[in-house]
């Protein structure tokens, strides 16, 4: 037997190991179950390899034993094994290259969270061992290795390695545990319904059988880890009902999923994605504590559970794993957040669903209408977030348009749609369809037969502002800004009405000057008497409201009073301001005027009261 010492900067190290660095002290039992997982598929790789290697591959598992009278804990595999050289260079890596630059960074760790989201990328999980273990034995064999070797240590700056005669092949980590303890967050890991806990949890989806002692002697061993990790058989060899049942697992929903989606990437960076799209909206969908629904694996064991870093915001409904095999077993979403390759694979990902749906839309209209109508809402949230995947976003996109009453359009039908001499894609937003379609700004397009879009969630005020346009032609809103709806002969006309009414509208901008910035003429109307409208770039008054709903203050915008020349109100308004030099009488007109327009779009006024008195005036004198 030899006594060996670990250098001073591991006795550091395992002095915070066991003291502060784990917050889940469970983990421990996914660090050993996955190394032994390790290990049964090295063997198996390496009988494959090398013919002449003697090794028994019958019965590959995992086993886990309890004593609780003597209160140890035994993780054993009958895999690969170690020889002595092995034990010295693999479990005596802690003491080898990496444990100063880990120590390094450890330093510069904030908090414990953050010390132990480190210790993954320094291979030496098998040390959180000492968090519920007061001494820890190893005992291994590789099939090459006629003795095995028997590595012990209680974490306290040395361990003892021999050789042992009679060592079966493979490895049989032996924990003498702690006592329980609440307040320190150590369970009893002798309970039986405590293991099974932890490795449904972690290890549900390993290859191998994880096998539990039974507790009373003549017992048969339970196998608790289910394997069934549909994601790594072939798709022809999984049944719908299977998916399903999946799905539940992953989801907590009682419903089939609305479409499966799966997807594998081999070469430098190795993954497989088992993805959902669900059939109905959670209720969270829009609650701030939300939770994304996709589930890191590493080689079948479980890391994390909602991986934010896999999935962008707006398709945080997208249920189901992803099982990479190249990253370590403590990575934390900082790390993940930093890694060129998850980058990789998140837009890998990102492009798969898009495409499913783009699919869906072409040969599953009735499944695609159901997911349009459960989470069209969160997917536009991407137009604004995700630059990259705008187009793809806009190709799978539905609205509600003038051209059906119930029917949405997506923007390639509008386009396939649009009159020859038509430039813009014509929107409007507002807080329904109804109040869209009885808004004043809708009348001379609904009259030349214009299509436009009713966009009416609250995401649509976001980003029609940010998105330019779809395959050439820009958005352009009908309540913003000029539209050009006038042929050359209707142009001309304009001009001369320009002239005869530019007294009446300048004496109308000044005496409404704290209510707008601009009155003009409109070519958008047709029946009604006026309305507002904002500048192209201008905030629109939903908008602000919804900025100051968030606490954030915005400046108020003046809008622009266009007014109907050929209605009579309007006609006879200029005919009373030409027939009379004193205007004071018509000031009343004006700012009802301009209250009915504000109204006709469903705003708000700046002073009711005083709008309710110039009107109950206004019918008085009309008696």
């Amino acid at each position: 037997m030899e006594t060996l010492e670990f250098q001073s900067e591991a006795r550091q190290l395992l002095r915070l190991m066991i003291h502060s660095i784990y917050s889940n002290k469970d983990t421990f039992l996914r660090e050993l179950v996955s190394n032994a997982s390790d290990a049964l598929d090295k063997l198996r790789l390496e009988t494959f390899r090398d013919k002449d290697l003697v090794a028994d591959t019958s019965d590959l598992h995992v086993a886990i034993e309890v004593d609780r009278e003597e209160r140890t804990l035994t993780v054993r595999d009958n895999g690969i094994g170690m020889t002595r050289e092995d034990v010295v260079g693999l479990i005596g890596t802690i003491a080898k290259s990496g444990t100063a630059e880990f120590l390094d960074k450890l330093k510069e760790a904030k908090d414990a969270a953050a010390s132990q989201d480190l210790i993954g990328q320094f291979g030496i999980g098998f040390y959180s061992t000492f968090m519920v273990a007061d001494r820890v034995t190893l005992v291994t064999r590789h099939p090459r290795s006629a003795e095995g070797v028997r590595w012990e240590s209680t974490g306290e700056g040395t361990y003892t390695i021999e050789d042992v005669a009679d060592a079966p092949q493979g490895t049989a980590v032996t924990l003498h545990l702690k006592p329980a303890d609440d307040e320190d967050q150590l369970a009893d890991y002798t309970s039986t319904a405590k293991i099974t806990e932890i490795v449904k949890r972690y290890a549900d989806f390993i290859t191998w059988p994880i096998r539990l002692a039974p507790e009373e002697e003549g017992g048969e061993p339970t196998t608790v880890n289910s394997r069934k990790a549909l994601w790594a058989r072939p798709a022809s060899e999984v049944t719908e009902e299977e998916y399903a049942e999946f799905y539940r697992h992953v989801s907590h929903d009682w419903n089939a999923p609305l479409e499966t989606i799966r997807m594998r990437a081999e070469g430098t960076f190795e993954y497989q994605a088992l993805l959902f799209l669900p059939a109905q909206a959670p209720l969270d969908l829009f609650m701030r504590e939300r939770k994304r629904g996709v589930q890191l694996y590493v080689k079948r064991v479980f890391i994390m559970e909602d991986c934010e870093e896999l999935m962008p915001e707006y398709l945080r409904f997208v249920k189901g794993v992803v099982d990479a095999q190249d990253l370590s077993l403590n990575v934390s979403r900082e790390i993940l957040q930093q890694d060129r390759q998850i980058q990789l694979m998140r837009r890998r990902l990102v492009k798969k669903v898009l495409g499913t749906v783009k699919t869906m839309m072409a040969d599953k209209p009735d499944a695609y209408r159901t997911f349009w109508r459960e989470f069209g809402a969160v997917v536009k949230e991407g137009l604004i977030a995700d630059t990259e995947n705008r187009d793809s976003i806009l190709a799978v996109s539905s609205f509600a348009s003038t051209h059906h009453d119930e029917e949405p359009t997506t923007l390639a039908a509008y386009v396939e749609r649009m009159k020859d001499d038509q430039r813009h894609i014509y929107y409007m937003t507002g807080d329904s369809r109804t109040a869209i379609e009885q808004s004043p700004h809708l009348e001379a397009l609904r009259a030349k037969g214009f299509e436009v879009l009713i966009l009416t969630d609250p995401i649509d005020e976001m980003w029609v502002g940010s998105v330019p346009g779809f395959d050439g032609r820009e958005f352009q809103s009908i309540a913003k800004g000029q539209v050009d709806l006038e042929t050359d002969e209707e142009k001309a006309e304009a001009e001369q009405r320009e002239k005869d009414f530019a007294a009446l509208l300048e004496w109308l901008t000044t005496t409404l000057d704290e209510q707008v910035k601009q009155v003009r003429l409109s070519s958008r109307l047709t029946t009604s008497p006026a309305c507002v409208v904002g500048d192209t770039y201008d905030l629109t008054p939903t908008l602000e409201k919804m900025y100051r709903a968030m606490g954030q203050e915005v400046p108020h915008v003046k809008r622009i009073l266009e007014l109907n020349p050929n209605h009579p109100l309007v006609t006879g308004l200029r005919a009373a301001f030409d027939g009379s030099e004193d205007h004071s009488a018509l000031v009343g007109t004006a700012e009802l005027l301009f209250g009915t327009a504000v109204l006709a779009e469903g705003g708000d006024l700046p002073d009711p009261a005083r709008f309710a008195k110039l009107l109950a005036d206004h019918l008085q004198r009309s008696l």
